[in-house]
């Protein structure tokens, strides 16, 4: 355990010293005041699926593709993938002449895994003269060929998972400002995308709000974040202190969420995200058409009305006036008529707002307002 007034370091968990001037870290030194900064990431992408068959697990890439397209050139899948971004499938060398300046790999796999088998492909991403970015927790440098590749044609290997350094331990102080915190059933199912929904919402109406990335691809879609699975546990809530800093009374940031308290794989990282964010609100994202746990047998998703339930007991501790807004569905697997008579059916169960943030219409608008109430 640490003690207060220690900070996550270089040595605790900070990233791997560059290697040949090839590696590149996307986090400088850490301030006392103001969120992290941004990064500067060659741009457009080519956005590198490996040989995924389930979308959740290409969320990167496919987030990318929604919610930044203009810095999306094309894709690049082995074979045997199963998963499109419906972007023009381009060979690393006509990703180039395309525009493309980086490869992306847009996979987000179980512990951030790099498999030997893509990095023949990753290699000729390098020979082909584009730089590398990856927000897997297995670093690019670890990959001998990647490195030797990347030093030969004056290529970056760019890893967006690592925190920055300074990280304080959380204090549980009192900041100013407004916070709203997506949480989930599970992982992988709209906490990102409800975050960002909600983001441009309240900007569309004129209020002053930052979307706050926890997650490697909302920290590619914003340019800056701090990504939380990376952090050490002991510093988690103090990371989030740190993403969403003091603020004008009237300011919001909107904070997107990582895994769930329900997840026996990721709920630590749910928890000390919502002590640190100390959240006025919080969203229940949630996917009507999963029953179990992504990746994990055994272990059904829990009720929504549980997810309320436990996140405001323990949301309580640090903010006691945490209340939930409403409830985000995922409903991408149902057709449009049976996605609005589940959203209306929720709604009326519930007693609170329901809505698709990627459909919108006026459930999404009832939302917003209660967000805003």
């Amino acid at each position: 355990m640490t003690c207060p007034g220690q900070t996550h370091g270089a040595a605790e968990g900070g990233g791997t010293p560059d290697e040949a001037g090839a590696v590149a870290r996307h986090a400088g030194p850490a301030r006392s005041e103001g969120a992290p900064a941004g990064l500067d990431l060659p741009h457009p992408y080519l956005l590198f699926l490996g040989d995924v068959t389930e979308p959740a697990f290409a969320k990167t890439a496919l987030g990318l593709a929604d919610w930044a397209p203009e810095r999306c050139v094309g894709e690049l899948a082995l074979p045997g993938a199963a998963v499109s971004t419906g972007l023009p499938r381009l060979t690393p060398a006509e990703a180039l002449v395309a525009g493309a300046r980086a490869l992306v790999i847009g996979v987000a796999n179980q512990g951030g895994r790099i498999p030997e088998t893509w990095v023949a492909a990753l290699t000729e991403a390098l020979e082909a003269g584009l730089d590398i970015i990856s927000g897997m927790h297995v670093r690019l440098e670890s990959f001998p060929a990647l490195v030797t590749a990347a030093g030969r044609h004056g290529r970056r290997l760019v890893n967006v998972r690592t925190p920055p350094e300074g990280i304080p331990v959380g204090t549980g102080r009192k900041r100013t400002g407004r916070r709203l915190l997506t949480v989930g059933t599970d992982c992988a199912l709209g906490k990102k995308y409800t975050a960002l929904a909600l983001h441009r919402a309240f900007r569309a109406r004129g209020i002053d709000a930052d979307f706050r990335a926890t997650g490697q691809t909302g920290i590619l879609i914003a340019g800056r974040g701090i990504p939380m699975d990376a952090v050490i546990a002991d510093f988690e809530a103090g990371a989030a202190e740190m993403l969403s800093p003091d603020a004008p009374p009237d300011h919001w940031d909107i904070i997107e969420g990582q895994g769930s308290l329900f997840n026996p794989a990721y709920a630590a990282v749910s928890l000390g995200l919502l002590h640190g964010s100390q959240p006025d609100l919080f969203v229940v994202c949630h996917d009507p058409t999963r029953d179990w746990m992504l990746g994990l047998d055994g272990y059904a998703l829990p009720d929504v009305e549980e997810v309320i339930d436990l996140t405001v007991r323990l949301g309580r501790r640090t903010n006691p006036a945490i209340r939930c807004a409403g409830v985000s569905l995922n409903t991408s697997g149902l057709s449009a008529e049976a996605a609005a008579a589940l959203i209306a059916a929720e709604r009326a169960r519930l007693g609170l707002p329901v809505a698709d943030p990627v459909r919108g219409g006026p459930p999404f608008t009832e939302l917003v307002d209660a967000c805003l109430a």
